[in-house]
């Protein structure tokens, strides 16, 4: 086949652009095409193993072989020298996946930087600017890797929406969340940290501030791209996240710690200035790169997928199901809808595989953004519309299992549920007064149950409903005096709820009752209220 019959052929299967099944079967074929017939580029460099030091490659610098590297669609490993070879347009974002063994080096913040931005021209003006033009492609793009310890077990913290609309709730989040997540830092040792999308409530000038006070956490922080981290003056999606990327780079990409394989998409489909809004998808070109991108990776590894907006309301979620329904190790989590849930999905969902796929929707950090009465730091209790404080999760890894453990923000560790009684109760209507509790990151795998006093353990009902303490609190906002602080949203219907009666005819007196939760991971807590009966 001559130089144009093969470009005409590649350029058929993959639009005249890719080439990746032929990337890796004629990496020496393509040293002698570094333009197609369209005029298309491609990018080269090296993935070379370095130190915090050295920043450039040098000439003696180690070549990392089999390391993937990928445009965003093409996912390719480097040859023996460390070399890779990828096509590139006027926008393409190039990022080297870590693998397992290695870390990347850190910016500003403790921002990974493991991606290249090639945008020639730059991006369209835009309110709050996005990335500045990067000119002709340098002649080599290198991605450096330092080893590192990696153990098969080990920790990540997980933020969903931190979502701050002005400095005031950037400090909130300081104070109530990060000071919080920094001391569980020095005493869980996680091994990074990942929003969840929103990381912004719109005004994206405060990113810098953010991510300064999430910096100091002291530990590698990844981001997902959310609908309130878009440029709402976009006159469509494919310009929408502008000023994410300035910030940190892909709105989708991979990497490797330990036996875990994250992967951060893209969910959410902007429908651009003109007409506002937004959906839940992921595009066919990031499903194309995560076919690719998971052709790379061992079947027995654990794909931890993170999102912004819940699989429930991704419209083509049928498509990512059937990329990962295959293998026997995947978990995915979201934010969005500031709630804690917990969905195993099945063939009603749309899901096929032969165990049903967890699906984690994460407390958020700004909880009801910010709402309710604040407390004597001034900061707004933000409870969240499920009953459960607004807070952030720690998820631990061993090989291929995982747990994780909710953290309410400014709480003990220990304060992982709300019991709700009456403060007192006629002896005569114990056994028809309901003890409701609200485990608040619990799902429906979590045995509950409670006694009184010195008595037996008795099973408590799981059940969907509303928090009567979150109930309670509406009501105050419209009572005579109500609290200060904006008004918190509407109770929702959650199913990390149980209930049981308590006994009959308890004698006079005060009493405990106590609550103890298994979780799904196997993780107990226990917690008490106190009643007097009358």
């Amino acid at each position: 086949m001559d130089r144009r019959a093969f470009l005409k052929y590649s350029g058929a299967l993959m639009g005249g652009l890719a080439l990746a099944p032929l990337l890796r079967a004629n990496s020496l074929l393509l040293e002698h095409f570094p333009q197609d017939a369209e005029g298309n580029r491609y990018a080269e460099g090296y993935v070379y193993e370095g130190d915090s030091r050295s920043e450039n490659r040098r000439p003696d610098s180690r070549g990392i072989a089999g390391v993937c590297v990928s445009n965003g669609l093409q996912v390719v490993k480097t040859d023996r020298n460390g070399k890779w070879r990828l096509p590139v347009t006027e926008d393409t974002i190039l990022f080297v996946i870590k693998p397992a063994g290695y870390s990347v080096p850190l910016g500003k913040d403790k921002l990974p930087q493991y991606f290249y931005i090639h945008k020639p021209k730059g991006s369209p003006a835009s309110k709050y600017g996005g990335v500045a033009p990067t000119g002709e492609l340098p002649s080599s793009i290198d991605f450096r890797l330092m080893p590192s310890k990696e153990s098969k077990q080990f920790k990540m913290l997980m933020f969903g929406d931190p979502q701050p609309r002005d400095q005031a709730e950037v400090d909130y989040i300081a104070h109530d969340v990060i000071e919080q997540a920094a001391r569980d830092a020095q005493l869980h040792k996680p091994a990074f940290g990942i929003s969840l999308g929103d990381e912004m409530f719109d005004v994206l000038s405060l990113y810098d501030s953010l991510n300064g006070a999430i910096g100091t956490i002291g530990i590698p922080w990844y981001n997902t791209v959310g609908n309130h981290d878009m440029n709402y003056d976009s006159p469509d999606d494919t310009l929408a996240t502008e000023t994410f990327q300035r910030h940190f780079g892909p709105t989708y990409y991979s990497f490797n710690y330990g036996e875990v394989h994250f992967v951060v998409l893209d969910d959410v489909i902007y429908h651009g200035s003109k007409e506002g809004g937004y959906h839940g998808e992921i595009a066919k070109r990031q499903l194309e790169w995560l076919k690719n991108d998971l052709a790379m990776v061992p079947k027995s590894h654990l794909v931890f997928i993170a999102m912004h907006i819940p699989l429930l309301n991704v419209q083509n979620r049928q498509d990512l199901f059937r990329i990962i329904e295959d293998r026997p190790n995947t978990v995915s989590v979201s934010a969005h809808t500031h709630v804690q849930a917990h969905y195993f999905l099945a063939e009603k969902d749309g899901w096929n595989g032969r165990e049903p796929h967890h699906h984690i929707n994460n407390v958020t950090v700004c909880g009801s953004w910010w709402q309710g009465a604040p407390d004597e730091r001034g900061i707004p209790h933000a409870t969240m519309s499920d009953g459960a404080p607004n807070g952030y999760s720690i998820v631990e890894f061993n090989g291929s299992d995982y747990k994780v453990t909710f953290r309410a923000a400014s709480r003990p560790e220990g304060e992982q549920m709300s019991i709700w009684l009456p403060e007192q109760v006629k002896r005569a209507d114990t056994a028809l007064t309901e003890v409701v509790v609200n485990v608040f990151a619990a799902s429906t795998k979590s045995v509950v149950k409670m006694r009184v006093g010195d008595g037996e353990w008795r099973p408590m009902l799981n059940f969907e409903g509303q928090d009567p303490g979150y109930v309670k609190l509406k009501e105050l906002e419209t009572g005579p005096n109500p609290p200060p602080g904006r008004k918190l949203p509407r109770a929702s219907m959650t199913k990390h709820l149980w209930k049981a009666p308590l006994p009959s005819r308890l004698p006079l007196g005060t009493h405990a009752v106590e609550v103890e939760t298994t979780d799904m991971f196997g993780q107990t807590y226990l917690d008490r209220r106190l009643v007097r009966i009358v």
